[in-house]
């Protein structure tokens, strides 16, 4: 599976690709095929810029042609006009992967923090390193944005490897199942209810014999 993880920002939009591969071996890798950022400047309207972003990872997912798109779900900004910004990015982001049909995943910093290292409260430096240990890379991607975006990439492939395993198990226990021996569900069917004994005194509340009783009642 390949994913393009976009972390989203005003002046750097970051981006990268991770492809997962797998040796045959049952044994899967992470290659990163491409990294980098959209840099636009501050000094240009908001629609030359967000218009720059949208351009820029239209030509990403026409080059490298992922099949999942993977941003950050809750962002950070320091007040109203800078959220406000982000949001609009991330709508771009967002334009971008569903005009080329693709699905979108969104992360909270937290989980993506836990699935590359283990820790959601790890600091950036530690998700960088990471990122560069996973990727078997010689130095920390460059901007820090890139390396933020492969994070993200990692994030959505290892949570879609565990939801796959989770159901490849689920099928295999099902077919396990279906496949119990016929002579066991025929046995299960042919087995008798138990038998209730009948107490003779709740039979024959007046106490009386048998004969007596029916006597009894047969008086006029």
């Amino acid at each position: 599976m390949r994913v393009l993880g976009i972390d989203c920002g005003t002046e750097y939009t970051g981006y990268g690709v991770v492809d997962l591969l797998s040796d045959g071996q049952n044994r899967d890798r992470l290659v990163c095929i491409v990294c980098g950022a959209i840099k636009v400047s501050p000094r240009d309207p908001m629609p030359t810029r967000l218009s720059r972003i949208f351009i820029g990872l239209q030509q990403l997912i026409s080059e490298h042609q992922p099949e999942r798109v993977a941003i950050e779900d809750v962002f950070y900004a320091t007040n109203v006009k800078s959220a406000l910004k982000l949001g609009q990015v991330r709508g771009v982001a967002m334009l971008a992967a569903a005009s080329a049909g693709l699905e979108v995943a969104e992360y909270s910093p937290l989980s993506i923090k836990s699935a590359v290292v283990g820790y959601g409260r790890a600091e950036k430096h530690q998700v960088q390193q990471m990122v560069a240990r996973l990727l078997n890379l010689a130095q920390i991607p460059e901007p820090a944005d890139a390396a933020d975006a492969l994070a993200i990439a990692i994030c959505h492939l290892h949570t879609a490897a565990t939801i796959e395993r989770q159901s490849t198990d689920r099928q295999s226990n099902d077919r396990r199942n279906n496949d119990r021996p016929s002579n066991d569900r025929q046995n299960n069917s042919r087995r008798q209810p138990p038998q209730v004994k009948c107490h003779p005194e709740r039979s024959n509340p007046t106490g009386l014999p048998v004969e007596l009783r029916s006597r009894r009642t047969s008086t006029p």
